[in-house]
């Protein structure tokens, strides 16, 4: 067994409306870390004593500090308590001597990688000129993908967004959907939207639709075509056949960088049917400027049940190979 340990702190200033903030409800975020790291917290005004092993007393404190500096300028809630749980759960090291942190600018605010595989895949797509992210849902696959989409363009790096995704239903018949392309793709491209109008605002991303520098597309449409200059995000990879995997790598002109993210736990193509992205991540894995990261389920950053469910899937499917 472990020997006890304290950690014995102050909080400067002595802000009441800010340890208030820490806090939250009724303590409810103390009594999540708590929870998480197996631990004590108790507090009087601004002074703070943590009790548990030494290292969850230290990881403990570390992150009562780090959420105090973060009610500098924003409210707390309890999905950010779990993100930094998070972050030093997956042992991130921001402050690592060989591995600087990566930072999106956009204009609603900065955005972070959190854990080590979101670090590095943010410098991955920066160094590479083709980046593979691959791994369950939740894991902020496309969000950083579109994050560091949208910066390139403020940083007029690139002068188009494209984004293409294959038009597979997830298990279900859908049949005839009306209206024209755009709409009949848009339900399938929904959360690359909704991070455009997250980072971007939706009046700003409908102006730039309409002049073409954010551009939708099913995969079937880029035959034929060289995107240059721009910065393409294919989502649900794992729904391209192999052909159309090589089809859509080869669209990739000069001054162009792609991001391709998929689950190849979850894919939807007929049985018979070999995954494009499954078959890309063998072929290509040794090729120069091509890079991947494979996300796992310690690195989902949704809601804690989701990463618990991923990990059970997991356990199953390991089960299940070895019958």
């Amino acid at each position: 067994m472990s020997a006890q340990a304290a950690q014995e702190f102050f909080l400067e200033p002595a802000d009441n409306e800010r340890l208030a903030n820490l806090c939250g409800q009724l303590d409810e975020h103390l009594r999540q870390i708590e929870k998480n790291l197996g631990i004590e917290i108790d507090n009087r005004g601004n002074r703070f004593r943590v009790t548990g092993n030494d290292a969850a007393a230290r990881a403990g404190s570390e992150i009562i500090q780090r959420l105090f500096d973060m009610t500098n300028d924003e409210v707390l809630d309890p999905q950010e308590v779990h993100l930094l749980l998070q972050e030093l759960n997956m042992g991130e090291v921001v402050n690592s001597p060989n591995q600087h942190e990566v930072l999106i600018k956009t204009r609603r605010g900065m955005i972070r990688g959190r854990g080590p595989n979101q670090q590095s895949y943010l410098r991955n797509i920066h160094s590479s000129d083709l980046c593979f992210g691959i791994g369950p849902a939740g894991t902020g696959k496309t969000f950083l993908a579109v994050a560091c989409a949208v910066q390139a363009l403020d940083l007029e790096q690139v002068r188009r967004i494209v984004l293409v995704r294959p038009a597979v239903e997830a298990g279900e018949r859908l049949g005839f959907l009306p209206g024209d392309m755009s709409q009949k793709v848009d339900p399938y491209l929904r959360p690359i939207y909704d991070a455009l109008y997250d980072m971007m605002g939706y009046e700003r991303v409908a102006r730039l639709m309409e002049r073409n520098v954010i551009e939708v597309a099913p995969l079937a449409f880029m035959r034929g075509r060289t995107l240059n200059d721009s910065f393409v995000i294919l989502d649900e990879a794992q729904n391209t056949t192999v052909e159309q995997m090589k089809m859509f790598l080869t669209r990739i002109g000069f001054g162009s960088k792609a991001v391709v993210t998929g689950d190849i736990t979850q894919v939807d193509l007929p049985k018979h049917q070999k995954s494009g992205l499954k078959h890309a991540s063998g072929v290509l894995a040794k090729t120069k400027g091509v890079s991947f990261v494979n996300f796992t389920a310690m690195d989902v950053v949704r809601h804690p049940l989701v990463q618990r469910i991923v990990m059970a899937y997991e356990r199953a499917d390991a089960e299940n190979s070895n019958d």
